[in-house]
């Protein structure tokens, strides 16, 4: 009974593998297996459909628009006053960064005691400010409108402040060569 009890003993403590045939095989999937799962989770995750022939995807107008380049040139005309912003619209998109919350020393919009000095040295001098700089503030605030836009912004932001400056009028469009 001894080696029944013996043979019984040995069974309990041994696992399904009995020969290095098994344990070879345990260790490739226990390994292979699980590769080939996240492998296969992963391209199902990041792939997304494909256009196929016959598409919209190869139209010309769709492959233009891939492999067009990344900037382009606009040519804006200077003198075309509808396209030109007004001085609260400049006043908006750039002056009001500091000039709304006082930043960086710039005159608040409407306080009058901060713009009557520099109401007094005159629109000419204040233009020359705002598109050369001055103090902390750097050419024409650090915006991209042109000199007549910025000087709109500068009647603006004067006439808040108590000026009476008058709009300023456009450059008539310079004669051409041929005349």
């Amino acid at each position: 009974m001894s080696a029944s009890h013996d043979h019984d003993h040995d069974d309990a403590h041994t696992g399904p593998i009995k020969t290095p045939k098994q344990l070879a095989w345990a260790v490739l999937f226990a390994f292979v297996v699980p590769v080939i799962v996240i492998i296969l989770l992963a391209n199902y995750v990041s792939t997304d459909t494909k256009p196929a022939a016959g598409t919209a995807a190869f139209e010309a107008q769709a492959v233009a628009a891939r492999i067009a380049p990344v900037g382009h040139v606009e040519v804006k005309d200077v003198n075309d006053a509808a396209t030109m912003k007004t001085g609260e619209q400049v006043f908006q998109a750039q002056c009001s960064a500091c000039h709304a919350t006082g930043a960086a020393g710039a005159p608040k919009l409407g306080d009058a005691s901060a713009w009557g000095p520099r109401i007094k040295s005159g629109f000419d001098a204040l233009v020359h400010s705002a598109l050369k700089g001055k103090g902390n503030m750097g050419p024409q605030g650090g915006g991209d409108f042109s000199d007549f836009e910025v000087s709109r912004a500068v009647v603006y932001m004067a006439n808040q402040g108590g000026a009476k400056f008058d709009e300023p009028k456009m450059a008539a469009p310079a004669a051409s060569a041929a005349q």
